[in-house]
């Protein structure tokens, strides 16, 4: 909805405009409170509530489905907790098993970031956010998403060429942090376009640029899935992959790549991006032809290899994935260059 008010002279010098009833009712404020005014480089002007708005506590309820699936449930508490719930009641008509708590406790604590079980009772489960995603910057959290899955990418390497089994159940458990990470910055997105002095705490400059965030988030999230499927194969595997295998200079290479494509989003570099871009195409024409010439049909180690060549593949392009993006977001530099 949008209103047109008059602008009014007050005082022979200050010029007022009054706030919509709406509005001022929505964001809980009255006679005295305060508001912040951005200026913004299109020349508009953004209004946001202050102290109240931020200090409300968001709640919410979320009953137990009749279908059975605990998965199913746990879907509905995530969408909850993107939404920016603080306190979230999960009830139970018929009262929780034991197994259902358990699966219930342990999938929050392990899933989502900064979540703990508060209250319990026979069919309740109340679960509130402890942690302050306001005072995290965006970037903060992608730079702790990019360690986690850098050290998970060394790591899985490792472990194939020496065949260390518990390297690699290792990286897979980290991989549950890598989804913490990524569902916290949905959910700072999310508080981002509703509230732009929430984005502006968290370091988003433009509006535009959550939808950039949010799919190299989810890119550097898929890259995380391919280093958790890497290390699941190395468990699998019954015998050491050679150390000369040609296999590990492309694992180097999409380590490089995906280290490369976050650095890409600190800023525009046309040639950096490209680079990128053209050496994951590189590395999966080279992961192809190995894959045709080595990896042979009813082979189980022919079999595991195919699998984490492809998943190597899928990482560098999730790399040229996140370059592209950091192009796209930083095309406001790249507009000054042209002028």
């Amino acid at each position: 909805m949008s209103e047109k008010r008059k602008i009014q002279l007050t005082g022979g010098s200050t010029y007022i405009v009054s706030l919509p009833i709406i509005w001022v009712r929505q964001n809980g404020l009255s006679a005295g409170d305060t508001v912040s005014l951005t200026v913004k480089s299109d020349r508009s002007l953004t209004v946001t509530a202050d102290s109240k708005a931020e200090e409300k506590v968001h709640r919410s309820v979320v009953e137990i489905s009749l279908s059975g699936d605990l998965e199913d449930d746990f879907r509905t508490l995530v969408s909850n907790y993107l939404a920016g719930c603080d306190i979230m009641k999960i009830v139970s008509p018929a009262g929780f098993t034991a197994a259902e708590r358990k699966f219930l406790r342990d999938a929050a604590r392990k899933r989502l970031m900064g979540i703990e079980i508060v209250e319990e009772s026979g069919n309740e489960l109340v679960l509130q956010s402890l942690l302050n995603y306001q005072e995290i910057s965006i970037r903060k959290s992608l730079d702790s998403m990019d360690r986690i899955i850098s050290s998970m990418l060394e790591d899985v390497l490792r472990a194939l060429e020496e065949h260390d089994i518990d390297l690699a159940k290792d990286v897979i458990q980290r991989d549950d942090d890598v989804d913490r990470f990524y569902l916290l910055i949905v959910r700072q997105l999310r508080a981002a376009l509703d509230n732009p002095f929430m984005a502006q705490k968290i370091g988003i400059a433009q509006p535009k640029d959550c939808l950039g965030y949010r799919i190299v988030s989810k890119s550097m999230e898929h890259v995380g899935d391919h280093v958790h499927r890497i290390a699941a194969n190395v468990v699998e595997m019954d015998c050491l992959v050679e150390s000369n295998d040609e296999i590990f200079g492309l694992g180097r290479l999409a380590y490089g790549l995906f280290r490369d494509s976050v650095e890409a989003i600190q800023g525009y570099d046309l040639l950096f991006a490209n680079t990128i871009i053209k050496n994951s195409k590189k590395l999966s024409n080279m992961a192809a032809l190995i894959c045709i010439r080595e990896c042979g049909q009813g082979s189980s180690k022919g079999e595991h290899k195919r699998n984490i060549l492809e998943s190597l593949q899928r990482i560098a392009e999730y790399s040229a994935d996140i370059a592209e993006i950091s192009l796209n977001m930083n095309s406001k530099e790249l507009k000054d260059m042209s002028l």
